[in-house]
């Protein structure tokens, strides 16, 4: 009988050995997984830098902390290829920063004039450009002009040694103004106007007509037509699904510029970026913009991840770096993403990065870590 305890006693204690052995590489296995806290960084890229200097700026940002890196080559492939290695080099990921549907100064797009999107007014962003001159809106409904944003985004997609096609104003032009901005232009936008309300061309008409069976041209108030809303809310979302087939078949991920969270997105662009095929959103939650304070990074962050939760889609806070007045606050804009559900930062742009600015990257990325 004796014997018999001591065996089952062996036993249970090889069994709680075995247990606590199995538990302690599950527990060093989940902090293996814990997902890091990520630091990125938009830039331009200019064709007449060198590389000398290219590698000097991008080894400024990695000794600054930063994980990856989102360049806008005007869409050129080949400056793309060039500049790619010598940001991975530093141990940077890179991402193809493109400029979607509005592409200014697109010498293919420039030939053709049908396909630019139309304003209510019948106005076309070929020769009449809303708010700005470099508001060159292409429509996202024309199969000619989708097909031109398409192929410049495989062009990228194929580029070697990049993480993603980054698209930036997959989008419609601004129905409202972030309220900050209003006093630039002098605007009052306390309702939809017809100069900002697109696209009413030939294709987008004919199109919505043949799915609802009416002329939105006739319709006397459009911004209480959901139909008409949905249409085009439906037209960005098919240009973003057929971006991220292109960009997966090439074996990289799609991301995106957005606005801040999808509610917002919609009434203000026309964005419901929680609906789409896409891996990552980087949200340009730019504070000043919007006349609000540093804690509404964290409110508007915390809403966008709400609204993806269950969908496998990451998001990176965007902070616009002019509003900022001190470091301090730079760090505590940073925590309001991180505490709020974000998986990194990303900073808008690399010019206006400063010596402080890097100094309380690194130093908030080490306590992080």
């Amino acid at each position: 009988m004796m014997i018999k305890r001591i065996l089952c006693l062996l036993i249970l204690c090889s069994i709680v050995a075995c247990s606590g052995k199995v538990k302690k590489e599950q527990l060093e296995k989940t902090e293996e997984q814990k997902p890091t806290f990520e630091f990125g960084v938009w830039t331009t890229a200019d064709a007449d830098k060198s590389d000398a200097d290219y590698t000097a700026e991008f080894k400024k940002y990695a000794q600054a902390g930063m994980d990856e890196v989102l360049i806008n080559t005007n869409t050129d492939p080949v400056i793309l290829s060039r500049i790619t290695p010598l940001a991975k080099a530093e141990g940077l990921r890179v991402h193809a920063w493109i400029m979607t549907m509005n592409r200014p100064g697109d010498s293919i797009a420039l030939q053709h004039p049908e396909w630019y999107a139309v304003s209510k007014e019948g106005k076309s962003c070929f020769d009449t450009r809303p708010y700005v001159d470099y508001y060159q809106w292409l429509c996202p409904n024309r199969e000619a002009s989708r097909n031109h944003i398409l192929g410049l985004v495989e062009g990228l997609a194929k580029v070697e040694g990049i993480e993603s096609v980054h698209l930036d104003y997959i989008r419609y032009v601004d129905i409202f103004l972030p309220i900050g901005l209003l006093p630039k232009y002098n605007l009052v936008q306390d309702e939809e106007l017809p100069e900002y309300d697109f696209c009413y061309c030939d294709a987008c008409v004919s199109a919505f007509e043949a799915k609802h069976h009416k002329d939105i041209r006739a319709s006397t108030n459009t911004a209480i037509d959901m139909e008409w809303k949905q249409f085009r809310l439906n037209s960005v979302k098919r240009m973003v699904d057929d971006a991220y087939d292109i960009a997966h078949k090439h074996g990289k991920i799609l991301t995106a510029a957005v606005f801040p969270y999808p509610e917002m997105a919609d009434h203000m662009v026309r964005q419901r970026w929680d609906k789409w095929d896409i891996d990552e959103v980087y949200p340009m939650i730019y504070h000043g913009f919007y006349n609000e304070e540093i804690d509404w990074i964290g409110f508007a962050t915390k809403q966008g991840v709400s609204d993806v939760e269950g969908r496998s889609i990451g998001l990176n806070t965007g902070l616009y770096l002019p509003p900022f007045q001190s470091a301090a606050e730079l760090k505590e804009a940073i925590f309001q993403a991180k505490d709020n559900g974000a998986k990194g930062v990303t900073f808008f742009d690399g010019n206006a990065l400063t010596e402080d600015y890097l100094n309380v990257i690194k130093e908030t990325k080490a306590q992080l870590h």
